[in-house]
């Protein structure tokens, strides 16, 4: 069990990698996409910045994740992308949403395993400097 939190992360890593890379480089076979789906990616493409933006922000966390530097922050700054991904598929998207849902248990089991690191955050009565 104690190799798990570091297989989970790896994976994530590497998934966010590599679909960064390969969104970014338009690498491998485009789906087709129809309806609200293609409007959705259109949209996303089409604003001329955020397609890149997003892509890049993948790469980088998914290093930073294979890496073992930075993971609460790579966890916090890909949460909203995790939790888009997954909405998209159950929402508007096509099939398959089996990845999106692994992408899901994963995040969400690693934000688990570093609970710690997220403590002063969830702080309700913090206080400033």
């Amino acid at each position: 069990m104690a190799k798990l939190p570091l297989v989970a992360r790896l994976f994530l890593g590497l998934i966010f990698t590599a679909f960064g890379i390969m969104g970014l480089f338009q690498l491998g076979p485009q789906p087709e996409l129809e309806g609200q789906a293609a409007d959705f990616m259109n949209g996303l493409v089409g604003s001329g910045y955020f397609w890149p933006m997003l892509k890049i922000t993948e790469i980088a966390c998914g290093l930073l994740l294979l890496s073992g530097i930075g993971v609460p922050l790579a966890l916090v700054v890909l949460a909203p992308v995790t939790t888009n991904i997954v909405a998209f598929h159950l929402f508007i998207g096509p099939p398959p949403i089996a990845i999106a849902l692994v992408m899901l248990v994963l995040h969400l089991y690693l934000g688990y395993a570093y609970r710690s690191s997220f403590a002063g955050v969830l702080d309700l009565k913090a206080k400033a400097g």
